[in-house]
């Protein structure tokens, strides 16, 4: 049952597997802002087919669908700001986190801790985005982690406070699509502004690693398309795609 554009699923192997089910051969008939929601996923996947850990029912797991036709797939790394953008101001504000920020592409960290992961799956037809389903993972009353992923960290552990998941599904989806909404509006540069003010490691000197070794560096641009531009000791700009850098914590 869909109740407030969340459909509520027990378990599932991926919800961003279940949303492209809904949406093969009936797009028309899946209404934009839906969200599928679940307990448990048991192939979660992050960016890169990595996996995403989480304890069934302490977090908070969903795909979010968008048809944002009116950007051209030049311009697709937008989507990813602005659901960035909505998943922080939802912990800032509904959870009271403070220290939130967006590490380049779109992982959602706490300092030096990852909190949250997203990945977002565009779906292009001819010169035009046909649908984005963003699948986003949250980690939210987990209080012990058994991978061997470095560094994660749940809004439970940082507050010392449990949260329904259901209501934090809600209050996250409205916050990811007021932040759609300003896309919608034409509002680019607000989104490019907002992203590089929350850029974790946005300002000072930091270790990086490229194929070439590791260097200090600062974060001097993100550019339309999504490519970091970082500024090195010697004052040279180094350009890199999503995986050609690596931030070293």
């Amino acid at each position: 049952m869909v109740e407030d554009g969340i459909l509520f699923l027990n378990e599932v192997d991926s919800t961003n597997t279940y949303m492209r089910h809904l949406l093969d051969g009936e797009e028309e008939s899946v209404q934009e802002g839906l969200m599928v929601c679940t307990e448990f996923q048991s192939q979660g996947r992050g960016q890169m087919d990595n996996t995403w850990e989480s304890a069934k029912g302490e977090n908070l797991l969903f795909s979010l669908l968008l048809y944002p036709t009116f950007i051209a797939p030049s311009d697709m790394f937008l989507i990813s700001q602005a659901v960035s953008l909505g998943v922080k101001d939802m912990l800032n504000i509904y959870c009271g986190i403070s220290g939130i920020s967006i590490k380049w592409p779109n992982d959602i960290y706490w300092r030096d801790k990852k909190i949250a992961g997203i990945l977002v799956e565009n779906f292009i037809s001819g010169h035009s985005i046909e649908s984005s389903i963003v699948g986003i993972g949250i980690n939210i009353n987990q209080k012990e982690f058994l991978s061997d992923a470095p560094n994660p960290v749940s809004v439970s552990q940082i507050s010392g406070k449990e949260f329904n998941v259901n209501e934090c599904a809600v209050v996250v989806r409205k916050a990811i699509l007021d932040r759609y909404i300003l896309l919608l509006n034409a509002k680019l540069d607000k989104i490019r502004d907002d992203f590089f003010a929350s850029l974790y490691r946005r300002e000072g000197l930091f270790k990086y690693r490229d194929a070439a070794g590791e260097f200090m560096a600062e974060i001097d641009d993100v550019l339309p398309h999504g490519i970091l531009v970082l500024r090195d000791e010697d004052g040279r700009r180094r350009e890199y795609a999503f995986k050609e850098v690596e931030f070293i914590l």
